[in-house]
């Protein structure tokens, strides 16, 4: 996929990985949809590179129906969707206040997976109605996580969440080949990204230590890298890349 003059839409864009994927995407050429549940954040970097700020819930149908007229209308049909949107969470299975609040758990569900799925779907029945831009009208970039395949203790929602990304991109990306729309998986490892910005300096430090090389937190323009790389590279489909440094959970 050209990325130059090509449409993008980016979720959870207003900050970390998103934010710096829409900065990316722009710098090549693109205009960029940045979608967040934050609208300061997504102002702020749409604002940054030219493109339109959304504030959306991505596990919304009508919010991201929405969203995604909105940047047709701005700038016209996206062929690139990049899904960065997701949260966090940790709870024990049973813990001192009893066992995992179920709200808790479909709350992260909610967001990573269904949140990703109803993008996927709906850019989806956008860009196959598209003419092919040379060899494929669409490309679908998701985020997983090292925890899909290595999840530590008090991931069970985070990890059932990642898992199901990975787990759905390869049957998507073969019912969509029909279409020459093209889906791929990042599942990064420890990277700068704002929830790990709120940890002390030596905290971040010691995470970083763990991963073999380089010995350090990843960097959201290294996701972003990928990212673009997955975008121009036609022959990358139905894959899950990890992004980690070679790096292996343990348990906690």
């Amino acid at each position: 996929m050209d990325i130059k003059g090509s449409v993008a839409i980016v979720t959870g864009g207003g900050s970390g990985l998103g934010a710096a994927t829409a900065r990316a995407l722009a710098a090549r050429g693109a205009k960029v949809g940045v979608i967040d549940l934050n609208e300061a954040n997504a102002k702020s970097v749409a604002d940054e590179i030219g493109g339109l700020a959304c504030v959306c819930n991505v596990a919304d149908e009508a919010a991201a129906t929405a969203a995604i007229a909105a940047v047709e209308k701005a700038h016209g049909a996206p062929r690139i969707l990049i899904n960065c949107a997701g949260i966090g969470g940790s709870h024990r299975i049973v813990g001192k206040q009893g066992p995992y609040p179920l709200d808790a758990f479909v709350r992260v569900i909610n967001v990573n997976l269904i949140g990703t799925f109803n993008m996927i779907r709906l850019f989806a029945a956008r860009a196959l109605t598209m003419p092919p831009q040379g060899e494929e009208r669409g490309v679908i970039v998701n985020t997983a996580s090292v925890a899909a395949f290595e999840g530590q203790i008090g991931q069970a929602a985070y990890s059932a969440s990642k898992g199901g990304v990975v787990g759905m991109t390869l049957p998507i990306a073969r019912d969509l080949a029909q279409h020459a729309i093209r889906v791929n998986t990042i599942a990064p490892g420890l990277f700068l990204t704002p929830l790990l910005m709120g940890l002390s300096e030596e905290v971040r430090a010691s995470l970083g230590a763990q991963v073999p090389f380089p010995s350090r937190l990843g960097e959201p323009p290294e996701y972003a890298a990928l990212a673009v790389h997955i975008v121009e590279n036609p022959m990358l489909n139905g894959e899950t890349i990890r992004l980690d440094g070679a790096i292996r959970m343990q348990p906690r």
